[in-house]
C-alpha cells in the first residue's frame, strides 16, 4: 500500500542595497525554538490539531513510545504546520504528513516531498483496533516492507468504526481523537478527484500541546 501512508530574491536585493549604502546586512530570522520539551510531556499527551475545517484533540498512547515521541518531536518543531491532508477516502480514513510540492522551511530541513527520510520500527499492540478516530502510522506495503516499519511523518485518522478493520494488527496505532470528531467528517466529506485527493485539500494549520 502506498503511504496509508517556501522566500529569497527580496532578501538578496535588500542585502545588495545595504552593501551599497554601507548599512549592516540583513540577518536571517533566528530558528524557532521548540514549542515544548518532549522529555517533560505526560506519558499520554494531548494535542490540538487545528485544521482548515476545525480543531480535533488527540491523545497519544504510552504503549507506543517511539511513535508517540517521534510525533511529539515533529509537533515541537512545527513540522506539520500548513501540511495538507493529501489522501482522503470517505468511510475509510484521512491522511496527512506528506510535505507535498511546496514544503515549508522546516519541512525542507527535516525531509523531502513525501515526508521525513526515516522510518520507525513497528509498535503493533494487541488489542489496539481501527475504530472511528484512531490515529495510526502510514507505511509502505508488505512487499517492500515486511517488518511493517512506519513512515516517520505520515499518519492517518480513521473515519468510521467499520471502514478500516482490515488493517487491524498490520499498522501501528499510536493514538486517538478524543474531541472534534465532526472535523473528521467535514474533511472526509470533501469533493474528491483522482487517487483519493481532494479538489481543494484541507490542511493542518498547526498542532499545539494541550497538556
Amino acid at each position: 500500500m502506498k503511504f496509508i501512508f517556501c522566500f529569497f530574491m527580496g532578501a538578496a536585493l535588500l542585502c545588495a542595497c545595504g552593501n551599497r549604502s554601507g548599512k549592516k546586512e540583513a540577518q536571517p530570522p533566528p530558528e524557532l525554538a521548540p514549542l515544548f520539551d518532549v522529555a517533560n510531556m505526560p506519558q499520554e499527551p494531548l494535542f490540538d490539531i487545528k485544521t482548515s475545517h476545525g480543531t480535533m484533540r488527540i491523545k497519544l498512547y504510552k504503549e507506543t513510545p517511539a511513535h508517540r515521541d517521534n510525533f511529539a518531536r515533529l509537533v515541537a518543531a512545527r513540522y506539520y504546520d500548513e501540511i495538507l491532508f493529501h489522501r482522503i477516502i470517505a468511510g475509510f480514513m484521512i491522511q496527512a504528513g506528506n510535505t507535498d510540492e511546496t514544503p515549508t522551511q522546516v519541512q525542507q530541513k527535516l525531509g523531502g516531498q513525501t515526508g521525513v527520510d526515516y522510518t520507525i520500527p513497528a509498535e503493533i499492540v494487541p488489542g489496539f483496533t481501527h475504530k472511528r478516530g484512531t490515529l495510526a502510522a502510514a507505511r509502505m506495503g508488505d512487499n517492500v516492507n515486511p517488518e511493517k516499519a512506519s513512515s516517520g511523518s505520515q499518519f492517518y485518522i480513521v473515519h468510521t468504526d467499520t471502514g478500516a478493520k482490515h488493517l487491524d494488527g498490520n499498522y501501528t496505532i499510536y493514538g486517538e481523537v478524543v474531541d472534534g470528531f465532526e472535523v473528521i467528517d467535514k474533511i472526509a466529506g470533501e469533493q474528491m478527484i483522482d487517487r483519493g485527493q481532494s479538489a481543494k485539500p484541507p490542511k493542518i494549520l498547526s498542532i499545539t500541546p494541550a497538556f
